[in-house]
């Protein structure tokens, strides 16, 4: 056995589908700009590198440049050194400035110097150290592109 109804449909339903129908078209029109504009925004964010990132040795060679210079006695210290004429200064005069021990500063300049960042001359019973032209400059090019 079969049943069939059928109903009388208002006018205003029918003009609402219409509105409908528009809105989604709008909805269609909107989303495909906003595919265009998020496949532009990945192609801007897909670029290719405009310059060679650093590579693993480099980055390992770096990093002790950097823990190097992280420890606050020793960013004073190449302070100190550039302060002087010529950018050199005896050990003598980078104790006392700093308030600490004259082995702990030694190991400082130890440090400041096997990571090239100072370089040592013994005259004497004295030691002089002096900046490395542009070994901090050369970090800030190679990992800021500066």
């Amino acid at each position: 056995m079969s049943f069939t109804e059928t109903r009388a449909v208002p006018e205003a339903s029918t003009a609402a589908v219409a509105v409908d129908f528009a809105t989604d078209a709008a909805v269609a029109s909107d989303v495909a700009d906003g595919a265009t504009d998020a496949a532009a925004a990945a192609a801007a964010c897909c670029a290719p590198a405009a310059r060679e990132a650093i590579g693993a040795d480099e980055a390992e060679r770096l990093a002790r440049l950097l823990k190097a210079v992280a420890e606050p006695a020793r960013l004073r210290l190449v302070s100190l050194v550039a302060a002087h004429d010529d950018m050199e200064a005896c050990v003598c005069d980078l104790t006392e400035p700093l308030g600490l021990s004259q082995p702990t500063v030694s190991h400082h300049l130890k440090v400041l110097v096997d990571a090239g960042i100072l370089t040592r001359d013994k005259r004497g019973t004295w030691a002089y150290y002096r900046l490395v032209p542009g070994a901090l400059g050369t970090l800030a090019d190679r990992v800021l592109g500066l």
